[in-house]
């Protein structure tokens, strides 16, 4: 079953749990932002809240585990009762990935203190490779959604912010066509080759962020060995 799927069957559990997790704060992100800035659509249906229920889509949840990227149930928002329609559509657009972001940063200062209080490795071996595996998989999809989802394609929360900045004429052009413009893009997700030359190099860019956040924590705490974890990680280290 491994073949089907974007991550280890044996990680599954953790996979799970930490879908739940980003999905249900960066949908939350979105309906509580657009709540505070006076639409009450989403806060009505039930979406101002931390229950992963009202939240996963079942679609997007099936293709994070075999594509490595999905999405939740849509916020639904009336911009029309914004005060500053386009400044306030393009907050509550941004505020799901910026999330994302967020989490990724507490989930490695979490496993950062782990290590230097000594938590981290006064574990049992399974609760070692547990917390390793937990962790590894909150920074890296956190990381990969915040990227894929400012992509300015639809349904993505990119698309809405580009959306807001084009001149009426050519946004009510796209939403006449946005039918072709989903199929695009699944497309790239499913061809492989269209994928390699279109969103991989774009999620990519992870690495830099991911990069960026070690060596920001390794400024403030002791030093992680990110190698022996990434070996850890994928099972290779023998030495622990």
């Amino acid at each position: 079953m491994d073949r089907f799927l974007w991550f280890p069957l044996e990680d599954l559990p953790f996979i799970v749990i930490v879908l739940m997790i980003v999905f249900t704060v960066h949908e939350f992100a979105h309906a509580y932002s657009a709540y505070k800035f006076g639409d009450d659509t989403a806060y009505r249906e039930g979406r101002v809240s931390l229950n992963p229920m009202v939240h996963l889509d079942l679609l997007g949840s099936i293709l994070l585990l075999v594509a490595g990227f999905g999405w939740a149930k849509p916020v639904p928002v009336n911009t029309s009762k914004f005060k500053n329609r386009r400044l306030m559509s393009i907050i509550v657009s941004a505020v799901g990935p910026l999330s994302n972001l967020l989490m990724a940063f507490v989930g490695m200062l979490i496993f950062y203190i782990l290590h230097e209080t000594g938590v981290l490795y006064s574990a049992s071996h399974g609760v070692y490779m547990a917390l390793v595996h937990f962790f590894w998989y909150l920074i890296i999809i956190n990381l990969l959604l915040f990227v894929f989802n400012f992509i300015p394609l639809p349904p993505l929360d990119g698309y809405r912010i580009v959306a807001e900045l084009l001149p009426l004429r050519i946004r009510y052009k796209i939403e006449q066509n946005m039918h072709w413009a989903m199929i695009i893009f699944l497309l790239f997700v499913f061809i492989p080759p269209l994928r390699a030359v279109t969103l991989d190099p774009i999620l990519s860019l992870q690495g830099p962020i991911f990069l960026g956040l070690i060596n920001f924590f390794d400024s403030i705490f002791s030093p992680l060995n990110w190698y022996d974890i990434a070996m850890d990680f994928s099972g290779q280290n023998m030495l622990r």
